[in-house]
């Protein structure tokens, strides 16, 4: 039976990886890379790299090139379940010609893989087809939350206070969530913090755990500019982006301050 791993890399900063994660990529036969292309060749660089620091044993590298998301279509949901069928295509592909029955194959995943990271879904649909069959391990990571909240020196909760993390489409899309004063957003191509009362603070950070790292903080009112400014420049730069960011509410919404406060027990 086939082993297949999926290690969490956090986001960027080699000494973020676990001892853990380094235990499972010096016991693989080999580690799986994808390749996103040349306007992205860095973050194919830092696993790479990451990989050239900790693993001494004997496993092969095996690189395939990745496919790409319509990132236009009309339906969000129909186009990321085609990119993951054949996503699954590849991965299928790479376990069965790549990896013996009895093989230990690892695949990196960034941040945490169980946060918004599509690795465990496409082995999942790899499974379900029945044409190859393993045993599933799955390596926490520091994700690009954690990190984030490290960096900017703050608690991503607040006593007695719920914590929500969603994507920048649900939020510019349904507002900023009236059951919950700490909003983590990630996946965010909209900008879509000016959701938020000005009066809002937002914790926005950008490569974070890279040289690259860029962090803002501040009232939303007062910084929203600068963030869409280095955002951009940030982008065009690198020619990819991925931030990550906390919203704070400040002041409660009308209907939640009129509400009585509840009786001491």
């Amino acid at each position: 039976m086939r082993t297949i791993s999926v290690v969490g890399i956090g986001s960027g900063n080699p000494e973020h990886v676990t001892v853990q994660a380094v235990s499972e990529l010096n016991a693989a036969d080999v580690v799986f890379m994808l390749d996103k292309g040349e306007d992205r060749e860095s973050l194919t660089d830092v696993r790479r790299q990451i990989c050239d620091r900790y693993v001494t044993g004997g496993g092969r590298f095996v690189t395939a090139a990745d496919v790409q998301r319509d990132r236009d279509a009309a339906e969000y949901a129909a186009a990321v379940e085609d990119w993951r069928a054949r996503r699954a295509d590849i991965y299928e592909r790479l376990l069965t010609d790549e990896l013996a029955e009895d093989g230990r194959g690892v695949f990196l995943a960034w941040g945490d893989p169980a946060l918004y990271d599509s690795t465990l879904h496409v082995l999942a649909e790899v499974r379900a087809r029945g044409r190859v069959s393993f045993e599933l391990r799955v390596i926490p990571g520091i994700s690009s939350v954690q990190a984030l909240a490290a960096q900017h020196r703050v608690s991503l909760t607040r006593t007695g206070r719920p914590l929500h993390i969603t994507t920048g489409r649900r939020l510019a899309d349904e507002g900023f969530p009236a059951h919950s004063d700490d909003v983590v957003v990630m996946l965010d191509a909209r900008t879509a913090f000016s959701v938020a009362d000005g009066d809002d603070e937002i914790y926005w950070g950008a490569y974070v755990g890279t040289p690259d790292e860029i962090l803002i903080a501040g009232r939303v009112a007062d910084v929203a500019g600068r963030i869409v400014a280095e955002r951009e420049a940030a982008r065009q730069r690198h020619g990819w982006i991925m931030d990550t960011y906390l919203l704070r509410r400040t002041t409660r919404p009308a209907d939640e301050a009129a509400r009585p406060a509840e009786e001491p027990q």
